[in-house]
């Protein structure tokens, strides 16, 4: 017979699952408020070095290199980042974080490319663009707003806007659902790996008891 004194003890102190439950829980916050700051961080990075970049010294040769070059860039820290969140074991929260990583990349790289084309060949838009209206008019081409105080004028810049056009509806379905595909993999991989490792104390002395006489 159990000893009365001891029960309400036993009821009262929490079980060791508790515990690591309580410990993934916090795991997890942090990993969340991590994985939000480094989104941050990266973002405010790409506009920092947007406005800081010596563009004026660039030409149209220039512009062009960067547009294919960043363009390359986006392509590879995408497929990078799909990588990484496979094997995660927060897909969720590196999926937010490559997608920062990769839509301020896309928009900061097409405006500096119209940036340099209005300083190469003016008269390419309704008015000359400072860093922060070649920003605003690649945001509202993004976002198909299109409020037409600014607006492409010449040949080339009309090109590039439509460049811009096609890469976000590129950006918006086949890299979001890309995303979504690595997520779950992440995760379909997290339920596979506990199921793989040893169960713990009385699972694991199973048999052993039962090759006993």
């Amino acid at each position: 017979m159990s000893d009365p004194s001891t029960a309400p003890t036993d009821r009262v102190r929490p079980g060791p699952d508790a515990h690591r439950w309580r410990r993934r829980l916090r795991a997890r916050r942090w990993s969340a408020v991590v994985s939000v700051a480094r989104a941050v961080l990266i973002a405010v990075g790409l506009v920092t070095a947007y406005y800081l970049l010596p563009l004026d010294k660039s030409g149209t040769a220039g512009g062009l290199a960067l547009l294919v070059c960043g363009l390359a860039a986006v392509l590879l820290v995408f497929w990078w980042e799909v990588r990484v969140i496979a094997r995660s074991p927060h897909p969720r929260l590196k999926a937010v974080e490559a997608l920062a990583a990769t839509l301020v990349l896309f928009l900061v790289l097409f405006a500096g490319a119209y940036y340099l084309l209005d300083r190469s060949t003016p008269g390419s838009f309704s008015e000359p663009l400072t860093r922060t209206d070649a920003l605003y008019f690649t945001l509202t081409t993004f976002s198909t707003v299109g409020y037409g105080d600014l607006t492409a004028h010449s040949q080339t810049g009309r090109v590039l806007t439509m460049l811009q056009i096609v890469g976000g509806l590129l950006l918006v379905s086949i890299a979001v659902r890309v995303l979504a595909s690595a997520v779950q993999t992440g995760l379909r991989r997290q339920r596979r790996e506990p199921s793989a490792q040893p169960r713990s104390g009385t699972d694991a002395g199973t048999p052993d008891r039962e090759a006993g006489p």
